[in-house]
């Protein structure tokens, strides 16, 4: 196993693990997406507090969310490491660097942009997540998950806070989603304009129906 170990700890082989929990967390965003998108029926909320207490009640769901805690903790460990390696690769500090010409400032952000995110993940699981898996019932009636989202994006310092983590989303993914698939050696001139545009409208749709959330809540366009 001592080179298997080698081989995860290697530039490489980081690289290689942060691309698959990438996607692996991608396709959380998928499901977790279109639940959420389900405050937009507008009606009162039934549809989408019946799949969000079907997310937080049943087995099958819940055993895989330990796999997607697993991913996350890994893709984290695994993005500081690379930061930490880029870091210790020049220890002495340049009084300006200058950046490779298609270099952008997001893929050198990456660090940052994921710091904000789990800030904003933090706050979210304290919001919703963990209320919905350590009581999904009160007094024999099922979480009001759709009012909890009423209550709570009434506050605007917390629908600017969520902003802004929809924001990081938007630059992480778009700098991400192509680099996954560069990382596992999945790029291929004839299919590279393909996953860059599938990554960009990805970007662009995921953050921008996250962020219609508290904005649609606030202004109360849905009730």
């Amino acid at each position: 196993m001592n080179w298997f170990t080698k081989i995860l700890t290697s530039s490489l082989g980081k690289k290689f693990v942060m691309a698959l929990t990438g996607l692996f967390l991608i396709s959380f965003l998928v499901i977790h997406c279109t639940i959420n998108a389900m405050i937009f029926f507008n009606d009162g909320g039934a549809t989408f507090t019946h799949w969000g207490h079907f997310m937080g009640t049943n087995t099958i769901i819940r055993t895989l969310e330990i796999g997607l805690i697993i991913g996350f903790l890994l893709h984290i460990y695994e993005g500081l490491l690379l930061w930490k390696q880029n870091r210790d690769a020049r220890p002495v500090k340049y009084s300006y660097v200058k950046h490779p010409e298609k270099s952008k400032w997001y893929s050198r952000s990456m660090g940052l942009l994921g710091t904000l995110i789990l800030l904003f993940l933090i706050m979210h699981t304290a919001h919703f997540w963990i209320p919905n898996r350590t009581h999904q019932f009160v007094e024999g009636e099922e979480l009001p998950l759709y009012q909890m989202m009423l209550d709570i994006f009434q506050n605007p310092l917390i629908v600017v806070l969520y902003l802004l983590g929809c924001f990081s989303l938007f630059w992480h993914l778009l700098h991400g989603f192509r680099s996954s698939f560069q990382s596992l050696g999945l790029n291929h001139v004839k299919y590279n304009k393909t996953i860059t545009f599938v990554g960009t409208a990805f970007s662009i749709v995921v953050p921008f129906i996250f962020a219609m959330m508290p904005i649609s809540i606030y202004f109360k366009w849905i009730q």
